[in-house]
């Protein structure tokens, strides 16, 4: 008797209730309850019909994913379905919530489906590094063409009620009870097996440019390839044949490192929304957000709280700066209007939710305000005195700064318990991670609001202790490093960017630090020297380039030239400054490997890691890897930087660390890395 899944008879239908709590993920447990249900459907004479239903508020929100990197149990999802598909009675799908993964493959498998107003449904297995394996790829082409479903499987996009509906992958929408309408569906219902559907045709055009477009958005990894093959394998191979080549390739993908590393992302990105410190502490409620500063960062925080359906406030101190910045957020509605994003009639009703203002007492009406002006301590000193004075009481204050201190930023305030950081990154619009960071006197209130309006604005928040560059800035920092010292080994930029982006990077540290602006991390250095380790190597090639006007794409030059090639492209004057350094340090320049570039860029990062969980700066070492993949373009199919360094081990790990340190000099601190292997 399985304790996942009950059975209730109404009328002559079996009703076959779900009951796996929270997202009634596909288990062994549950495979089992539905095919021991299913043989009851078919053994009982009475029974006329079948409906799968999830209770709670799902159907089944995709498979238990702690199965697959194990050994396979029997009963697997492709039996259930071929016993429903066997059975003479019609079963019918009652989908609500979400119908994700192997949910949707075994309502794919039911002889109809009926959905409730607001279900989604997708099969989003590539985004975890493997393919559908319980006939997804096979039955969706049947009822969607074979270009749509590469799109879909690839993509692992979630789509709505109303277009499943439109392309017949729904059968009916219920406006009344799900249930009721499931049951009444049932009786009117026939055996209709989507395997033995055809495949509609599709011009050649068509199925080229969806697979282009799968492979530029899946950055051709290998299970994206296999995904787009075994989709195609539908309209080429016989569906029994095309079933076992997909469940082969399943098998065999899922023990892939691609697979280990973005089911490690997926439960170290649920496992970064629960804060301990924070459980069972209220956010307090947000409505209104103002947000300081009209520039770039304003303005893509702005339209991020405005996509969230908050009123917003945007300040600034000059009328020129204020008007750049709304029509900066106007032009960014009407390119989405016009693209088909979204709907005219939306884009005008989140732009009227836009207020503007010179008058610092506008702040007085926001719940919360977020500070996103030059990185500058004094400046921000002068901003938060006026918050002071003019923001209400009890509004959370925070502070968009990439590196300064919080709780110095916190002290020009009579309230530092309101002050958090929320740290966003460029375009705040687009990118999903931020920062969210605590200082001494933050209240957990206050952080708590500061978590929920990240979540509420759609991205990923990560809890970070007060600390120089917090999380993300202080690895990218000892990753910039390492390969400025690069620079001085013997490596040029483009070999080392083409390094990294081989690895999987979106861009080299050296292209980055063209588009970012070289000027930005010279203020840094320049306002940290100080405090700079005397043991250390310093690289002053990037000074020299500063000094010389070259401050990256913005001037037309930086590490690379950028005169005719917006991606830039190598120049001589660079390697000239470069060896010059290399001979002014007595430096023997020497060829450097692919395969060395990675291995010094990523252990320093890893070591830099290890610092910041022995000094407590996050809560666990999986929110390293949740911080890297979203804000950092370290790619997702690696893992991150932790989950690359386990997969060396202790042992390998320590002695590549010696290695780095014998290369890198006196001045590099190796950190405890047992910080590493603990959850």
């Amino acid at each position: 008797m399985s304790t996942v899944v009950r059975t209730e008879r109404r009328g002559g239908v079996l009703v076959v209730f779900i009951e796996n709590p929270p997202v009634n993920a596909g288990s062994l447990e549950v495979r089992r309850g539905i095919l021991d249900a299913i043989n009851e459907l078919s053994a009982k004479p009475a029974l006329t019909a079948g409906v799968l239903i999830g209770a709670g508020n799902t159907f089944i929100a995709g498979s238990d994913l702690r199965e697959f990197g194990q050994p396979l149990e029997a009963p697997e999802l492709p039996g259930v379905i071929a016993a429903i598909e066997a059975c003479e009675k019609p079963v019918v799908a009652a989908l609500h919530g979400a119908a994700l993964g192997g949910g949707f493959e075994l309502a794919l498998g039911c002889d109809a489906r009926v959905g409730a107003r607001r279900l989604v449904v997708g099969l989003p297995e590539v985004t975890l590094g493997m393919i559908p394996g319980a006939g997804g790829t096979q039955r969706l082409p049947r009822l969607i063409g074979v270009p749509r479903a590469i799109d879909w499987v690839c993509s692992g996009k979630r789509v709505p009620a109303e277009l499943a509906l439109e392309l017949g992958v729904l059968d009916a929408i219920a406006d009344e009870d799900l249930l009721d309408a499931a049951i009444k569906f049932s009786g009117r219902t026939k055996k209709r097996k989507l395997k033995d559907l055809s495949v509609p045709t599709s011009a050649e055009g068509e199925l080229l440019a969806a697979e282009q477009a799968a492979l530029r958005q899946g950055k051709g990894r290998p299970h994206v390839r296999a995904a787009i093959e075994s989709v195609k394998l539908s309209r080429l191979a016989p569906i029994d044949e095309a079933l076992r080549c997909e469940r082969a390739v399943f098998t065999e993908l899922r023990m892939s490192t691609d697979a280990f590393a973005l089911r490690h992302q997926f439960f170290a990105e649920r496992d970064a929304q629960k804060v301990s410190e924070l459980r069972g502490v209220d956010p307090l409620p947000v409505t209104t957000i103002a947000v300081i500063g009209a520039g770039t960062m304003g303005t893509g925080i702005a339209i991020a709280a405005l996509d969230g359906g908050h009123q917003v406030t945007l300040l600034e101190r000059d009328p020129q700066s204020l008007q750049r910045g709304r029509e900066r957020v106007a032009k960014h509605y009407e390119t989405q209007s016009a693209k088909g994003k979204i709907s005219a009639q939306d884009a005008e009703r989140m732009l009227s939710a836009l207020a503007t203002s010179l008058d610092w007492a506008a702040l007085a009406k926001a719940d919360l305000v977020i500070e996103a002006v030059f990185e500058d301590l004094r400046v921000k000193h002068e901003v938060f005195s006026q918050i002071d004075q003019h923001a209400r009481k009890g509004a959370v204050l925070a502070s968009n700064t990439s590196y300064l201190d919080l709780d110095a930023i916190a002290a020009a305030t009579g309230r530092p318990e309101d002050v958090i950081g929320l740290h966003f990154f460029s375009p705040a619009n687009v990118m999903k991670l931020v920062e969210v960071v605590r200082g001494k006197a933050s209240s957990a209130t206050a952080l708590a609001t500061g978590v929920a309006i990240a979540k509420a604005l759609r991205k990923m928040p990560v809890l970070s202790g007060n600390a120089f560059g917090f999380i993300g800035n202080r690895i990218y920092a000892a990753y910039r490093y390492q390969c400025e010292l690069m620079l001085e080994d013997g490596a040029y930029p483009e070999q080392i960017d083409a390094a990294l982006e081989e690895f999987g990077f979106a861009m080299g540290p050296f292209a980055v630090a063209d588009m970012s602006g070289l000027d930005i991390a010279w203020r840094m250095r320049q306002a940290r020297a100080e405090l700079r380790n005397p043991a250390a190597r310093y690289v002053s090639i990037p000074d020299r380039l500063c000094e010389m006007g070259r401050l990256g794409r913005k001037t037309g030059a930086g590490y690379y030239a950028y005169a005719e090639a917006s991606r830039g492209t190598p120049d001589p004057i660079v390697r000239q400054l470069i060896e010059a350094a290399r001979i002014g340090k007595g430096i023997q320049g020497r060829v450097l490997a692919p395969h060395e570039i990675v291995d010094r860029a990523l252990l320093a990062m890893a070591n830099e890691a290890a610092q910041l969980l022995a000094e407590g700066v996050c809560s666990r070492a999986s929110d390293i890897d949740v911080v890297l993949a979203n804000g950092y373009g370290f790619p997702r199919w690696q893992g991150g930087v932790v989950f690359w360094a386990r997969r060396h081990g202790r042992e390998a790990l320590n002695q590549k660390m010696k290695w780095l340190n014998e290369i890198a000099g006196e001045g590099l601190v190796i950190a405890d890395l047992e910080g590493l292997f603990e959850d």
